[in-house]
């Protein structure tokens, strides 16, 4: 029996109005009560978003926060076994998941990605790529991102959450150059170089 294809939603949460200026209100509340800021702005346009290392699943709360309160359509990369969890999985899909199926190696699925991206490459949209692929220690990074950037055209924004500082955002941009190993030595230095408490 063939497996279900990847699935990544057109409409998600982002798309309701309501919902959308509901949730802004909640996360604005939030921030302001705990202290958690973000940066002053976010690019424009749609961007590839990467932030490492990814060590809790809090992560992508503080995100889809930031995301929210700069008025940006966010989606995911999360594993495909969490969307296909009944009511969890329709959940996540409406929030914006791109499911991964890490048991393909990732065969197809930069394609499949990176069609998705082209069609709304002209919207303000961050695509939310973690590029270690799991919350553990790897020894090296997975560099679909770089290949879906480069072929889509469009940046790599390097986000990050200081949960020292209680701040998030994205902090520079790379534009994909075409050598690949230039532009990941300065994208890991960024990470190198930031507190280790980032995301």
């Amino acid at each position: 029996m063939a497996k279900k294809t990847l699935e990544i939603r057109d409409k998600t949460i982002f798309d309701g109005i309501f919902v959308k200026y509901v949730l802004k209100f909640i996360y604005t509340i939030w921030f302001k009560l705990s202290g958690w800021k973000t940066t002053p702005s976010a690019p424009e346009g749609a961007g590839i978003t990467i932030a490492a290392p990814h060590t809790s699943n809090w992560d992508i709360v503080y995100a889809l926060g930031a995301a929210i309160l700069f008025d940006v359509k966010i989606y995911f990369s999360i594993k495909d076994s969490w969307c296909k969890i009944p009511v969890i999985g329709r959940i996540m899909l409406w929030m914006g998941a791109i499911p991964i199926n890490r048991s393909t190696k990732g065969q197809g699925q930069v394609e499949l990605i990176r069609n998705f991206v082209e069609r709304h490459k002209d919207s303000r949209i961050f695509f939310l790529f973690t590029p270690e692929g799991t919350r553990g220690a790897v020894d090296r990074w997975k560099t679909g991102f770089y290949h879906v950037a480069k072929d889509a055209g469009v940046p790599i924004l390097l986000a990050f959450i200081d949960y020292d500082k209680k701040e998030c955002g994205i902090r520079e941009v790379v534009y994909p150059s075409g050598d690949m190993q230039a532009d990941m030595q300065k994208i890991m230095a960024f990470y190198q170089t930031t507190a280790p408490q980032i995301f």
